[in-house]
């Protein structure tokens, strides 16, 4: 191919030929600018890769008002240099632009993670944090490219939702361990970052309040979903896990319930005692046992009870009870248990906690019984204190 040493003037002088033509300059050897029949001009580096003496070459860009001669040579001569030194321009170009996407790392993270170890409700919450916070802002930014600025940005974002910006930080953390895990990159950007205080829920029902709801309860032409309520009550469970629960998990005569593993939050089996009240409503749901496998079956009977929420703001308005949610009730359990004299540590065991620190936000409710214990000694005595105020 011709070969002479290339200048503006000279490239702009060139003319196209019948086939595509490569000139290259005498002066740098490697770049050069091609010419094809329709006239379009481009700068181009030519080199041969020292470790496996491949033949690469790389367009550098189109000659014209976006590209000078000047500004090609100089991207030239950095590339021939990073050839010299061992580099491959191509393959590290290619490399960039097959390196996986946030969008990809949220896809690998959901099929080879999330789905085969999580439960089905904290996929779906994974999801749902995915599709809503996390690919609307980075799912084109390269896995490899994103920095620790740029979660700190998102993070700061979401300041006026704390709980769910912090959420979607420790989840974006942990794909990022994957990330690593899976040479995706060598480092985790989510580290370090703070995350916003939280505000934890201190709302349990009052007595009288507990009334109300039993009452609302009592009342609600849908029984099934009002029994499901009232199992929750009285065990302290969760939800999800009263709604899941089948009939092979109880044993009725033992007065034991048995959550699977994979129905629980920390993922292993727990055996519940049942109390003498929630053996009677179950024994009484039984009863009414249409065939289904499941306590709580939804219509079809092959699956449980999904959503409580329209069943849920009805007793809540039948009650006059306002701020309170169906987890709530968790704390409703724990706060009678502890306001009557159960220790801390059998509340926490009752609840499924395996932080002793979960339960510490009832501990100023156990004060109770013990001032009252205190006033045991005042009626025995039948003291009067009285206050000296001197002379």
């Amino acid at each position: 191919m011709p070969k002479q040493r290339l200048s503006k003037s000279i490239v702009d002088q060139l003319e196209a030929l019948d086939t595509e033509t490569v000139y290259w300059d005498a002066a740098l050897p490697g770049f050069g600018v091609r010419i094809k029949p329709s006239g379009s001009k481009s700068y181009v580096v030519q080199y041969r890769v020292r470790s496996s003496g491949r033949s690469r070459r790389k367009t550098i860009g189109q000659h014209g008002p976006l590209m000078s001669f000047a500004q090609a040579r100089s991207i030239a001569t950095g590339l021939l240099s990073d050839v010299v030194r061992g580099g491959d321009p191509v393959a590290e170009a290619r490399a960039i632009r097959v390196a996986p996407t946030v969008q990809d790392l949220c896809n690998q993270y959901l099929e080879a993670h999330a789905i085969p170890k999580k439960r089905p409700k904290s996929v779906a919450n994974d999801r749902s944090m995915i599709d809503r916070l996390i690919l609307p802002e980075m799912a084109a930014h390269k896995v490899s490219e994103v920095g620790h600025k740029d979660i700190q940005s998102f993070h700061n974002s979401l300041k006026a939702t704390p709980y769910q910006a912090n959420r979607a930080l420790s989840l974006l953390s942990k794909m990022f361990e994957l990330a690593i895990k899976w040479g995706m990159r060598s480092d985790n950007p989510a580290k370090g970052i703070g995350k916003f205080q939280e505000e934890k829920r201190h709302r349990w029902l009052s007595q009288d309040e507990l009334n109300r709801l039993g009452q609302a309860l009592d009342r609600h032409p849908n029984q099934t979903a009002a029994n499901a309520i009232r199992l929750q009550l009285l065990t302290g469970a969760r939800i999800g896990e009263v709604l899941t629960a089948k009939w092979s998990d109880f044993d009725l005569d033992r007065g034991v319930w048995i959550k699977p593993s994979h129905h629980t939050k920390q993922k292993r089996t727990e055996h519940l005692p049942l109390s003498s009240a929630a053996v009677t409503l179950l024994s009484g749901v039984m009863s009414n046992r249409a065939g289904s496998d499941f306590v709580f079956p939804g219509r079809s009977g092959d699956k449980p009870m999904i959503d409580l929420k329209k069943f849920w703001r009805s007793v809540l308005s039948v009650a006059e009870i306002s701020d309170y949610r169906i987890h709530d009730n968790r704390h409703t359990y724990a706060s009678q248990l502890v306001s009557n004299g159960a220790s801390l540590a059998i509340v926490g065991r009752l609840l499924g906690h395996t932080n002793p620190m979960t339960t510490q936000r009832y501990a100023h409710i156990a004060d109770d019984p013990l001032r009252a214990a205190t006033e045991v000694m005042v009626g025995k005595m039948k003291l009067t204190v009285s206050v000296n105020k001197g002379t």
